[in-house]
């Protein structure tokens, strides 16, 4: 993908740009993976830039500079050493900017590497910096990133009653094949925001093209924008390997490939991959499912063993139109609950501040899923059913937001 550029790139080398920002107070907000392409973090590249006069910065979920590790663990404010601006937490005391944090900037530049599921909060937090930025009157510019997962969509609409800190908004599906800049014209549009936006695009991105796809592979290393977003592999698999967090089963934390390895103790994998094979052996295709045990070092199931698979979509065996991993984690749980009936699957806890709400359903932005996990009378037809219309739907209505090839 020759001649690629972040957004953060295209800005710290365009003098037109640059200069528009010139005599305005701006803020950052980012995170680790918030690199430029000669591995400057964002905040330090704008600095050096002796142009841009930093006010203040923005930390999301685990920090700016990462400093939290697990999930659902707050971050305090504090001033950079650096720099000597304030670093505001957005995962810590507020979720959403307040005035005196407002009151800080004119202009709100966003840099934070997504990867392409409705569930991950740095979407939530665009959408809030955004409705607080229209409030105030400031302006917002959404410095652009690619999507590792790519275009590809899947998974039903957010369902109305369910928005959340990991539910933006209704009529977004589990995987959306957007952008960070174009969920914000999205926003904008969908959801009526009155706030000055600009998207600062990338340049050279095809999220069509193999063998990437979303990612720029040979382009730009791939960092962290979460502890546990450790590989490209792991964002591919996202859309469907998240919903393991409302269940009780191990999504992977605690061992070095979360959120690709899945299972459990007391599990009987073989029979259970039998009957993920009898009930959609078309939701298996894409990818190759390995069989394996491990036992994790913390967070769920620490220190017993358990048997699952590690999902593979990283080799010749991936096909990135065929990989359905919203399907394939719906299959592993139907089967699940096939072969082991009275298996305690739906964890009971508080996530993500919600106390009243069962956390599948809040990850999956309603019942919908759980429900037909559940049916023992339900086929894989019901769900895709529950999932095709909404899918068609989504890929007419997000053509206008496109500013890639698709």
């Amino acid at each position: 993908m020759s001649g690629f550029k972040y957004g953060l790139d295209r800005l710290l080398s365009s003098h037109e740009l640059l200069r528009e920002l010139d005599g305005r107070r701006v803020a950052l907000v980012a995170h680790p993976a918030s690199m430029s392409s000669s591995f400057e973090h964002s905040l330090d590249a704008l600095a050096a830039t002796g142009k841009v006069k930093l006010t203040a910065a923005f930390g999301p979920q685990h920090g700016m500079r990462g400093d939290k590790q697990d999930n659902m663990v707050e971050s305090e404010d504090f001033v950079d050493p650096v720099h000597r601006i304030p670093i505001f937490s957005l995962y810590g005391e507020v979720r959403r900017p307040t005035k005196r944090m407002m009151d800080t900037f004119d202009v709100l530049l966003v840099d934070m590497q997504d990867v392409g599921t409705r569930i991950y909060t740095f979407l939530t937090t665009l959408l809030y910096v955004m409705e607080e930025a229209a409030k105030a009157e400031k302006t917002v510019w959404v410095l652009d990133r690619p999507n590792p997962a790519g275009r590809p969509v899947e998974g039903s609409f957010l369902r109305e009653g369910w928005v959340s800190f990991v539910g933006a908004a209704e009529g977004l599906p589990m995987r959306h094949g957007l952008t960070l800049g174009e969920a914000a014209l999205w926003f904008k549009k969908q959801l009526k925001i009155d706030v000055d936006l600009k998207i600062i695009a990338m340049e050279g991105y095809d999220p069509t093209r193999g063998p990437g796809y979303g990612w720029p592979l040979g382009d730009v290393s791939w960092v962290n924008p979460s502890p546990n977003a450790s590989t490209l592999s792991m964002a591919r698999a996202f859309p469907g390997t998240v919903l393991i967090e409302g269940t009780n089963l191990s999504e992977g934390r605690g061992t070095t490939r979360p959120l690709e390895t899945l299972g459990a103790p007391d599990l009987d994998s073989p029979r259970i991959m039998a009957a993920m094979k009898k009930i959609a052996p078309e939701w298996l295709q894409g990818c190759h499912l390995r069989p394996c045990y491990f036992q994790p070092t913390f967070h769920k199931h620490v220190g017993k063993m358990c048997s699952g698979f590690q999902i593979h979509v990283d080799d010749r065996t991936y096909d990135h139109e065929r990989f359905k991993p919203y399907r394939l984690v719906g299959l592993w749980l139907k089967a699940i609950r096939q072969v082991h009936a009275d298996y305690s699957i739906w964890r009971d806890f508080h996530y993500e501040y919600e106390k009243t709400r069962l956390a599948f359903d809040l990850i999956n932005g309603g019942p919908q899923l759980r429900e037909w996990v559940d049916d023992s009378s339900s086929a894989a037809g019901d769900l895709e059913a529950i999932c095709v219309p909404d899918e068609k739907a989504w890929i007419a209505s997000r053509r206008e937001f496109l500013l890639y090839p698709a």
